[in-house]
């Protein structure tokens, strides 16, 4: 393993002039992952009253690329403008895959053969695995595409926290993780005091550490409190792939069937067994979307025992077939 440390991976040299920061940007692209990085180096200019970066945007497409909300980014930089960035951040989004092809992988291998240290931002890690980058590699992702991107890729050692730096390779899970993680480069390049002010300016109030969780804690997705009903959706939650009976649960929680039951009814208005088949079918749909697994692969991932059955409760769910959720058009 390489070092953890994004100093390590810049020159910092007070006569080289600014360091370059390169953004590819994939169509789909998530926009708040995607400025949620450029932002806290622009603040980090004004607050320093110099130049201290400099960011290259450039589409993977030509001239612009279209992000998942719709929005148009306009580059008029060449791709080989790249060349001279000391970290180039592969930026991606929803539908990773269909917007991925040869030449972006070349790229990114050519860059990373020519010295350049390759991030990825969001789904931008799903671009560095199909190019062979992160073998050997710690890594990270949105939560929403880890188990898609550890079914296509079951060698890779993918971590749950917000961003991941290991040697010359940086990933971050997207979303507003992408300020924390440059934050966290401008607290080691500038210093802390440096990376405060930002922070306080773009009412950031707390500079989170990589090791961070993505999620919520249970207590807040769920809205309650009870310890053992958090208890008994953690052992769900754990166990998609292989469904745990429902006395298993309980025997597991001290619980009998019934207070289960009770539980379940009191806090989520549902039962045990409706809301472990919808954990499971959740997770389906994300690896409908995320992956190009056969259905029935699919269904067996998630614990059920046959396409049949599965597109049933699929069905039943989402109102459209795992067929139909593949392909929406």
């Amino acid at each position: 393993m390489g070092d953890s440390s994004i100093k390590s991976l810049i020159r910092i040299d007070d006569n080289a002039g600014p360091q370059k920061i390169g953004f590819l940007l994939l169509n789909q692209f998530s926009m708040i992952a995607f400025a949620s990085a450029v932002e806290p180096l622009r603040a980090a200019n004004r607050q320093a009253n110099k130049a201290l970066f400099e960011w290259v945007v450039v589409s993977a497409e030509g001239q612009s690329s279209t992000a998942s909300n719709g929005m148009l980014i306009q580059t008029n930089t060449c791709i080989e403008a790249l060349q001279e960035c000391c970290i180039v951040f592969v930026c991606a989004g929803v539908r990773v895959r269909e917007n991925t092809n040869k030449a972006i992988l070349n790229l990114i291998r050519r860059l990373d053969r020519n010295g350049a240290v390759i991030g990825a931002i969001c789904t931008g890690t799903y671009v560095m695995a199909a190019a062979g980058l992160l073998d050997d590699r710690r890594c990270t992702i949105h939560w929403e595409h880890i188990d898609g991107l550890s079914e296509e890729f079951p060698n890779l050692d993918i971590t749950n926290d917000l961003f991941e730096i290991d040697g010359n390779r940086v990933t971050c899970s997207g979303g507003t993780a992408s300020l924390d993680m440059i934050l966290n480069l401008i607290t080691q390049t500038h210093g802390a005091a440096l990376a405060a002010e930002i922070s306080d300016q773009l009412i950031h109030d707390r500079i989170r550490e990589p090791s961070d969780r993505q999620r919520m804690e249970l207590r807040s997705r769920l809205g309650v409190s009870h310890p053992k009903l958090l208890a008994v959706v953690k052992i769900m939650e754990d166990n998609l792939e292989e469904p745990l009976v429902q006395t298993d649960i309980a025997i597991r929680t001290h619980l009998s069937t019934r207070q289960l039951e009770r539980l379940f009814r009191k806090y989520l208005d549902t039962t045990p067994t409706r809301y472990y088949l919808n954990l499971r079918l959740a997770r389906a749909r994300h690896l409908l979307r995320q992956t190009s697994m056969s259905i029935l692969s699919v269904a067996l991932a998630c614990g059920f025992v046959s396409a049949s059955h599965f597109s049933k409760c699929y069905r039943e769910c989402y109102g459209r077939t795992p067929r139909a959720e593949r392909n929406p058009h």
